[in-house]
């Protein structure tokens, strides 16, 4: 089969367009027809060789990246029940890795693809709108609340929005540029703004009316993050979805205590919750059938890996990036 394989941690070009041997599926696994392969920011970093308590360890090399898989079945391990062969299904645990034609994982972690859901916007919410559903659950939005969504024009950005406006919320959503601005327009944004503008947060102030923001999901950190938190109320909240930047932002403790501010490290609290995934997994591939929250994809060629690792970098995506074989 044809994979993409990293031989050496490096730049996005260290990806390389091989053949490599079939996997074959074991006990109690499934193989799968690779037909759409999710790409997630986090394998840009550990591609690169960063290493970081808050990233997994890094893969031992070559190695073939990327868990979240769809496509049909085609063969089947021992044990396996031959009726699965020819099923669509979707899972977030591909085996070497989804990055390749051929892909197998254990059949206790493969969903059934929906109907109505194609492969593409599968892979996009078994891991994204998971994750997604994840943080809401952690962040408790209401109908009630005035959210402001930083990174509103990414895989889970635009989850947030699109979640936020069906509770009824007031809706935010902070993007980079014109084109990711109108694409949190027409998610149904309240108000889209486009945070590369300076200032960008007083024209936020003053077109809310007298109404202030209770809640901050922000995705991107850095100097979005901080102008972010400068909108919050008092007794609002400050929920960490993200850190697309790659900056750290920290709010200042004093000023924590002094406005009753609250601080949520949603990624860091999910990883507490881990075994609450399988369950997450099928809330959000239901949602994504039956188009209450539907994800945006960038789909990129299996053999230009290294240009979907760059696009990916630069944030010069929009949505979830998907390899297709």
């Amino acid at each position: 089969m044809r994979a993409v394989v990293l031989h050496t941690f490096g730049p996005a070009e260290n990806l390389r367009y091989e053949t490599v041997t079939d996997p074959m599926p074991g006990p109690a696994q499934v193989r799968i027809a690779v037909r759409a392969a999710g790409v997630h920011l986090v394998e840009t970093m550990m591609r690169s060789g960063l290493v970081s308590e808050t990233l997994p360890p890094l893969p031992e090399l070559p190695s073939i990246f990327g868990g979240e898989v769809a496509g049909a079945v085609d063969s089947v391990g021992a044990g396996v029940d031959p009726a699965w062969i020819g099923r669509d299904v979707v899972t977030s645990a591909g085996a070497p890795g989804g990055y390749a034609e051929l892909a197998v994982a254990d059949l206790e972690s493969v969903h059934r693809v929906p109907d109505g859901l194609g492969h593409e916007a599968a892979v996009a919410m078994v891991v994204t709108g998971t994750t997604t559903l994840q943080l809401l659950d952690v962040a408790k939005l209401t109908s009630d609340d005035v959210v402001l969504v930083t990174s509103a024009a990414g895989g889970i950005g635009r989850l947030v929005v699109q979640y936020a406006r069906g509770l009824g919320a007031k809706v935010i959503g902070a993007a980079g540029g014109p084109a990711k601005v109108a694409a949190v327009s027409g998610l149904g944004a309240d108000l889209a703004v486009d945070y590369n503008e300076p200032s960008w947060e007083k024209g936020v102030a003053e077109k809310l009316g007298g109404r202030a923001v209770t809640v901050v999901l922000d995705g991107v950190g850095g100097d979005q993050a901080r102008a972010a938190f400068e909108l919050i109320a008092d007794g609002g909240r400050y929920v960490t979805i993200g850190n697309a930047s790659q900056q750290d932002f920290e709010p200042d403790p004093e000023t924590l205590t002094e406005r009753d501010l609250t601080v949520i490290d949603a990624l860091a609290l999910l990883l507490d919750r881990r075994e609450e995934g399988p369950e997450f997994e099928a809330r959000a591939l239901a949602a994504g059938g039956e188009g209450r929250l539907v994800p945006a994809v960038q789909t990129f060629p299996l053999s230009e890996a290294a240009a979907a690792h760059a696009a990916l970098e630069t944030r010069a995506t929009t949505g979830k990036v998907v390899l297709i074989p």
